[in-house]
């Protein structure tokens, strides 16, 4: 068995397809096939189901998949730590993050991070909370800024999480067409005013969702299914508000936030990371990165954002 055997392997399964895969690594149909034929001889098990047009994987593929893919991960991490080690200026940083997290804390992690270190190539990986976890368990990203909560499945001896902020928060309207006074708001009255939601896949979705039923209020919502751009788009240009966290609307003048009360929501920002892969430089100065760029943040909004640890 060989990484180049598990690389195929991976590349097939994510495509479905060997020939699109065998473009995809740069390497000619039969070569790859073959690749494929010796490591499933070497297992002693058939790794896919071969129909004209569709390939799918077997009980055995699926076991190998995930283990495959960290692996690979594995290798990656090994040669970018001896390039380090080496004294060479390059390697790669594979981020991922929560979409309410890219418009706030990403940016001035990734700004700070580029300035120090323009040699390391960065990787960002935009997802949900649960997703992120998969990609990490199956090594394809470094770490992860997400959303803790009882919702996310339960962690492994091989997963750590580490609460970073703690943040409220808050609602928003069009600053041009206030629907919300200068104070703050309660529950109650959010649900009179025409809400827009998020998409179910939002770790938002389901935080508001829930405040609602405990305080046996149905909101009054106008649209939903939105990703988070068109979600603020829509606020901006006035058709209804939405409950965002309260750094998703600093240094946007096109937005009016005030703070929700009765109850106060709040969320935990966290980092992850695998415990059993050792972190590279580049990795881990990342982490000191992200950890200064959150003390930044609420040292600007010290009454809705603080440090958790």
């Amino acid at each position: 068995m060989n990484l180049e055997q598990l690389r195929g392997f991976v590349e097939i399964a994510e495509v479905g397809h060997f020939t699109r895969a065998a473009e995809n690594l740069h390497l000619a149909q039969p070569s790859l096939s073959r690749q494929i034929s010796a490591l499933e001889v070497e297992l002693g098990s058939e790794l896919f189901h071969r129909a004209r047009g569709n390939i799918s994987l077997t009980a055995a593929g699926e076991t190998l998949l995930p283990r495959a893919r960290r692996m690979l991960a594995d290798a990656e991490a090994i040669r970018s730590e001896m390039a380090e080690l080496a004294g060479l200026q390059r390697g790669r940083v594979r981020l991922g993050a929560a979409p309410t997290l890219c418009i706030s804390l990403v940016p001035e992690v990734l700004k700070t991070f580029h300035a120090a270190h323009p040699g390391i190539d960065l990787q960002l990986i935009e997802g949900g909370s649960n997703r992120l976890i998969e990609e990490l368990a199956g090594g394809t990203v470094d770490m992860a800024l997400i959303t803790i909560s009882e919702r996310l499945p339960a962690a492994g001896a091989s997963l750590v999480r580490r609460p970073l902020l703690s943040e409220e928060l808050v609602v928003v309207s069009s600053a041009a067409q206030p629907a919300v006074g200068e104070g703050p708001i309660d529950l109650a009255a959010v649900a009179d005013l025409p809400l827009i939601a998020f998409a179910d896949s939002y770790d938002l979705r389901a935080t508001t969702d829930a405040a609602f039923r405990a305080a046996g209020l149905r909101p009054t919502i106008v649209v939903e299914g939105g990703e988070l751009n068109a979600v603020l788009r829509f606020v901006e240009r006035g058709l209804g508000v939405a409950i965002v966290p309260a750094t998703v609307p600093v240094d946007r003048p096109e937005l009016r936030s005030v703070r929700l009360v009765a109850p106060v929501l709040m969320r935990t920002i966290g980092i992850a990371h695998r415990s059993d892969v050792n972190p590279t430089a580049a990795a881990r100065a990342m982490s000191r990165v992200i950890r200064e760029a959150a003390e930044y943040l609420a040292a600007r909004a010290p009454e809705t954002l603080h440090l958790t640890a």
